[in-house]
C-alpha cells in the first residue's frame, strides 16, 4: 500500500438527489475504465475492482467532504448519512448535507458546484501502454478516504505514481520523474529488441563448428532476456 494519499478529479456531474425534505446531493466520484487527462506524462485509468476491498470491509470511515476540507464535512459511512455503491459505471455516492451546510447544497442545487473528487490509497497498481502507446498507470486495489463535491479540481500530484513506475522498471526515481517532464515515460515500458545473430556464412558454405557456437549463444541470449 502508498504511503502517500492520492486525489483524483472526477468527469461525472454531482447533482441534487433531494426526496422531500432532504437535501441529498450525489454523483459518480470515479468512473471505471476510463482514461484520465494527462497527468504528466501519463494517463490512469481506474479497474472496477479498485473499490473491492473498500466495499467488502463496508466502507470502514468513509467520508464527504466539501472540496476535501476537514471543516466542511457532510456525511460519514458509520452514521448513514453518505451512502456509497458500486456499479458497471464507477463509484457513486449520496450524501444528506447537514443543516450547516446548507450553502453547500444550494451551490449545487444552481449548479456552481458541477464536479466531484475522491481520496484515495493505493495497494496494486499496473504499467502498460494505451492503444495509442502513451504510458497508463492502471489502479487494481486500494483504500477509499473520501468524496467531495467541488468547484476546484484537485491538486494533482503525481509522485506516488512515477514512484509505482520507477519501481516496476528498477529505475531511479529522478531518472522518472526527468523522463516525466520530457513526456518520454514510454521508454521505461517499451520491451527491448530482441538480439538477433545472422547464422547464415556469407558463402553458403561455413565451419560447422562455429555454427554450432553460435546457435549455443544464441539460446543462452534467448534464456537471459527478460522483461
Amino acid at each position: 500500500m502508498t504511503e502517500q494519499q492520492e486525489r483524483r478529479f472526477t468527469r461525472g456531474l454531482v447533482e441534487v438527489r433531494a426526496a422531500a425534505g432532504s437535501r441529498t446531493i450525489g454523483g459518480y466520484a470515479a468512473k471505471f475504465n476510463t482514461l484520465s487527462r494527462n497527468l504528466g506524462g501519463f494517463v490512469e485509468r481506474i479497474d472496477p475492482g479498485f473499490f473491492a476491498k473498500s466495499e467488502g470491509d463496508g466502507w470502514p470511515e468513509a467520508l464527504a467532504r466539501y472540496n476535501h476540507d476537514d471543516n466542511r464535512l457532510l456525511g460519514t459511512s458509520e452514521a448513514g448519512t453518505l451512502r456509497l455503491a458500486t456499479d458497471g459505471t464507477g463509484l457513486d455516492y449520496a450524501v444528506d448535507c447537514p443543516a450547516s451546510r446548507e450553502d453547500v447544497y444550494e451551490l449545487v442545487q444552481r449548479g456552481d458546484v458541477r464536479r466531484s473528487s475522491f481520496a484515495f490509497y493505493t495497494f496494486t497498481d499496473d504499467w502498460g501502454m494505451t492503444d495509442q502507446g502513451f504510458p497508463v498507470r492502471t489502479l487494481l486495489s486500494g483504500a477509499l478516504v473520501d468524496v467531495a463535491p467541488v468547484n476546484t479540481p484537485a491538486y494533482l500530484d503525481t509522485s506516488t505514481g512515477l514512484r509505482s513506475l520507477a519501481t516496476k522498471a528498477g529505475a531511479e526515481l529522478d531518472e522518472v520523474r526527468t523522463a516525466a517532464d520530457e513526456n518520454a515515460l514510454r521508454r521505461f515500458l517499451e520491451k527491448p529488441q530482441p538480439t538477433v545473430i545472422d547464422l547464415a556464412p556469407a558463402s553458403g558454405q561455413g565451419d560447422p563448428h562455429l555454427l554450432l557456437a553460435l546457435r549455443q549463444r544464441r539460446a543462452e541470449l534467448m534464456k537471459r532476456r527478460t522483461f
